[in-house]
């Protein structure tokens, strides 16, 4: 990288906040470095939504604001500076076509994260950034208590009177977010709230069970939340479930995680209704049908037609009706309990897989040291917060990106 001298900002971390805030800042005027530690920007980017990029949700900003269990007040500004409409029209006006599905959530036309990652380089260099990757920062640089530069790994340091740290959580190290921002900011003097898991798989007690059934998408079920402490539902939805070696994961679940605080093995129980489009009447009536087609048959060989393949041995064995009973002589509450079974089919949860495999990372700077209007920290001038860095976190649907560029935006609106 050629020497830069009069740098006006110094923006760590080249994921979505970083890239919006560094090319936001250039346009203005300012002379902007960004540095990336990996090899090229938005690594993490391009694995978004299973490689398709959740970019945002066509929703209200106070729609945001609700799906942020943690902070979500803390965004109002940055929500008013760049809201949802901002995120689709940006993409849009750089030759990404956008689509909306279920829940609002908006994807590239070409379901290719790569599109939004090269909308988003692309704005970097032509707003004249300075970009230089496979440089990991080891220090933040202070004077008088201020923000005044960073040093490289390899020991150059690199000077400007604002740094913006937009260096991602601790999910998916190999993507380069792994915790360094979160060092850095404690190195400021700033409190960091505990990295953990969100929008995360689950590990259940009844592992056995879930690894007989592995590989078995649900494409359709609903998926209720208790909390045993509290004594209460705490989450209803319906969407698609995976069963794997160790538990339960796929879209429904990860948003299920988030609702699910302080986690201790056991707390917590996910039920499943494996046919949530049925009231209890019509499929006990569906049930009894099944049955009577196949009177003479065992009642381990009757659920074809009502249970995937790899389920049923499973709901055979919790239904308590012997395997190899006649169906005909089933009895009225032996079918009544296998009825409240198919749509109260619980597991409970041992706990989460590990942060590294977590879509987001909750925790991180806390916002009580950081000024919501600007993005700024309030114990050292000229130092930023932006995106994942920040303890803020919302559920599934596109809300965490747009927390990551409407934070990078708020940050360089205030240079």
């Amino acid at each position: 990288m050629k020497k830069l001298e009069n740098l006006d900002v110094i923006v760590v971390g080249a994921g979505p906040a970083g890239m919006m805030a560094a090319g936001t800042a250039a346009q203005k005027g300012l002379r902007v470095l960004l540095v990336e530690k990996k090899d090229r920007p938005g690594r993490k980017l391009m694995i978004t939504g299973k490689g398709r990029c959740n970019v945002t949700n066509d929703c209200q900003p106070q729609d945001v604001i609700d799906s942020t269990p943690t902070n979500g007040r803390f965004l109002y500004s940055a929500l008013s500076c760049f809201s949802p409409a901002d995120t689709i029209r940006f993409f849009e006006e750089r030759g990404v076509p956008l689509k909306v599905e279920r829940g609002q959530r908006v994807f590239p036309q070409s379901d290719k994260a790569v599109d939004i990652v090269d909308a988003m380089t692309s704005f970097v260099k032509q707003s004249g950034v300075f970009l230089h990757t496979g440089a990991p920062v080891s220090q933040l640089l202070l004077e008088n208590g201020a923000a005044a530069g960073v040093q490289l790994e390899n020991g150059e340091t690199l000077w400007a009177p604002k740094v913006l740290l937009a260096c991602g959580g601790a999910s998916y190290p190999g993507t380069g977010s792994n915790g360094d921002g979160a060092r850095l900011a404690r190195q400021a003097g700033h409190t960091i709230v505990p990295l953990r898991p969100s929008l995360v798989a689950v590990r259940a007690r009844e592992q056995a069970e879930c690894q007989e059934m592995q590989g078995l998408s649900l494409r359709n079920c609903g998926v209720r939340i208790f909390d045993n402490r509290k004594k209460r539902m705490i989450y209803d939805d319906f969407g698609e479930l995976l069963f794997t070696h160790f538990g339960l994961s796929g879209p429904v679940v990860l948003s299920a995680s988030a609702h699910m605080r302080d986690m201790t093995p056991g707390r917590y129980q996910i039920s499943i209704n494996v046919k949530p489009a049925l009231r209890p009447e019509a499929l006990d009536a569906r049930v009894c049908r099944d049955l009577q087609e196949n009177r003479n048959r065992d009642f381990s060989n009757s659920l074809g037609a009502l249970l995937p393949r790899k389920m049923i041995p499973v709901v055979v064995r919790r239904s308590g009706i012997p395997p190899e009973e006649k169906c005909n002589q089933i009895t009225r509450p032996q079918r009544q309990a296998l009825v409240e079974l198919l749509q109260d089919f619980r597991f409970t949860v041992e706990g989460f897989r590990p942060i590294e495999e977590a879509i987001i990372t909750s925790g991180g700077v806390s916002v009580k040291e950081v000024n919501p209007k600007t993005m700024e920290s309030k114990k050292v001038p000229g130092l930023y917060f932006a995106g994942e860095i920040l303890d803020v976190d919302a559920y599934t649907g596109g809300y965490n990106l747009q927390i990551a560029f409407s934070t990078g935006r708020l940050a360089a609106q205030n240079w």
